[in-house]
């Protein structure tokens, strides 16, 4: 579970939330953690960058918020992010700098690391986004298994239990995923890979890879 680790998915300059990771080995191992990380890290940071709007939740004050968009807490939205018409952060968010989060979106348990952008119609759940990582239009992460038993993150015959009755995915920095795709519970997708549209995936993604189907996975060319 090499690829998996952290330090092969992340740039952990990109996020405010460096000090989540910074101790652990697999970004999963972050998903009960991320309350009260935000919670310790909310109270430190600059009122002069920083706003508190409710309880538990801080907003960069040249950060975009439609006024049509719901914040429960705890939650962290970072310099200049923009979170549109309707959006639904249901708690334990962090939102990076200059991310978008768009249009009736769902947030839960979620780290969305800077750049990140999930503008149109997406549920993002027990997940962590990396840096520039883009969710096309409709595409979610299924954070629960349909037999509800805890999730295993698999790599072709290699399985690592993660302990975790949801866990929806891990995408690395600039992961494409395609219109109206489904991550399935246990997927991690390596950095710079492409999802096509309509797809369903489960199990670990290669870094650099363009996903067409589980049978039909190829690698990027370097130029």
């Amino acid at each position: 579970m090499e690829s998996c680790k952290i330090k092969h998915l992340y740039n952990l300059s990109e996020t405010i939330a460096a000090g989540l990771f910074q101790s652990l080995a697999y970004p999963w191992e972050a998903l009960p953690k991320i309350g009260d990380f935000i919670c310790a890290l909310g109270k430190t940071l600059p009122e002069d960058t920083y706003e508190q709007r409710a309880e538990n939740v801080w907003v960069a004050k040249n950060a975009k918020v439609a006024p049509t968009a719901y914040i429960n807490g705890p939650a962290i939205i970072d310099e200049e992010a923009e979170v549109r018409h309707c959006a639904f952060i249901r708690g334990n968010a962090i939102v990076g700098k200059g991310a978008v989060v768009g249009n009736s979106t769902e947030l839960k348990n979620v780290v969305l690391f800077n750049k990140v952008q999930v503008p149109h119609y997406n549920y993002v759940g027990d997940s962590v986004l990396g840096y520039k990582a883009h969710m096309g239009a409709g595409s979610i992460t299924s954070n629960v298994k349909s037999d509800k038993t805890l999730v295993v993150v698999k790599d072709g015959k290699e399985e690592y239990p993660t302990g975790l009755k949801k866990f929806g995915a891990m995408l690395g920095d600039e992961v494409e995923v395609g219109c109206n795709s489904v991550l399935n519970p246990g997927t991690v997708i390596g950095r710079n890979s492409n999802i096509y549209p309509l797809s369903m995936v489960r199990g670990v993604v290669g870094e650099r890879s363009i996903y067409k189907n589980k049978n039909e996975i190829v690698q990027k060319w370097d130029y």
